[in-house]
């Protein structure tokens, strides 16, 4: 074969290899240990120790929080980074607080969203993935309900975070551009300072953890109190569906692509949680990883 032929087409094979994007891995907590696999659930693998572990879209990378006891009620949280392939964790201690959580990736994966508390309310901060250039993005205020659960919309130009009584979208500059009354959404539904939100891969739909206040468990439920359930919120026509179903405890939900969901789930008569996929018809539910004890809070990675 010609030499001059040769070179042009090795450089479009590997042009084409390197376009296929990464198999998406998943990132759960464990027993206060970060946790990752494969989406299939396979590959289970300890990459550190600590709490609210969320992966990054190209999979390379997990933040979650660091805990550190200082006595029986007293805890420090930072916010950190590991990468998944050298185990390097990166902690961000220059934060101005001893309590940051629930972080989220920028859908590019080069910021992260979190929430923080100083001077005794919970504010909403944003910072650098190396952890620099660390601002708060939403400042709370005394005596107003903190805003839970933030999350980047999929064009990286607003955020959606809730307060036990509405969903808010925020912009970068804190304004707010939309909100919507959960109970209006809803009915008899609510939301708790844990309950999840998650966009849409198209940007279209929040995935919502709701707790069904007047929908109690079954007999066989081995669970207390009232039912929490997921629901898809079209953000054009704001018509919510139930995604879950009324025999299976939902909650922590997160968007696998436009069309299927991965979540914490436990069917009546189970004494511990498992990690499911589903359709978000309600279809090919499949438990991935079984009786995830003391698990939750599962994350994906993108396409």
């Amino acid at each position: 074969m010609n030499k001059k032929i040769l070179s042009p087409i090795l450089f479009l094979l590997v042009g084409a290899a390197s376009s296929f994007a990464a198999p998406q891995m998943i990132a759960f907590e464990r027993n206060q240990a970060v946790w990752i696999a494969n989406l299939d659930g396979t590959g289970e693998k300890k990459v550190a120790d600590g709490i609210f572990p969320v992966i990054s879209p190209d999979g390379t990378r997990v933040a979650f929080s660091t805990v550190e006891q200082m006595s029986n009620t007293t805890y420090i949280r930072h916010i950190a980074v590991t990468d998944v392939a050298t185990g390097k964790t990166t902690i961000f201690k220059d934060v101005p607080s001893d309590n940051s959580y629930y972080a989220t990736w920028s859908p590019d994966g080069k910021r992260i969203l979190f929430s923080l508390r100083q001077n005794e309310v919970y504010d909403l901060g944003l910072i650098n993935a190396d952890g620099t250039d660390f601002r708060v993005l939403k400042k709370a205020v005394q005596g107003e309900v903190t805003c839970y659960s933030p999350i980047f919309a999929r064009d990286g130009g607003s955020i959606f975070c809730q307060n036990m009584r509405n969903i808010y979208r925020f912009g970068l500059d804190g304004a707010v551009l939309a909100q919507w009354e959960i109970e209006k959404i809803v009915p008899d539904g609510d939301m708790d300072g844990d309950s999840r939100i998650d966009i849409s891969p198209d940007g279209k739909r929040l995935l919502l953890t709701i707790d069904m206040a007047t929908e109690m468990p079954s007999r066989k439920a081995v669970w207390i109190g009232p039912v929490n359930a997921l629901w898809s919120f079209d953000l054009e026509s704001q018509n919510a569906v139930r995604v879950t179903p009324k025999h299976l405890l939902g909650l922590d939900g997160v968007w696998i692509d436009n069309d299927n969901i991965l979540f914490l789930g436990r069917a009546a008569g189970q004494k511990d949680d498992s990690i499911y996929r589903m359709s978000t018809n309600g279809k090919n539910l499949k438990r991935l990883i079984k009786n995830a004890k003391n698990a939750r809070f599962p994350s994906v990675s993108a396409q």
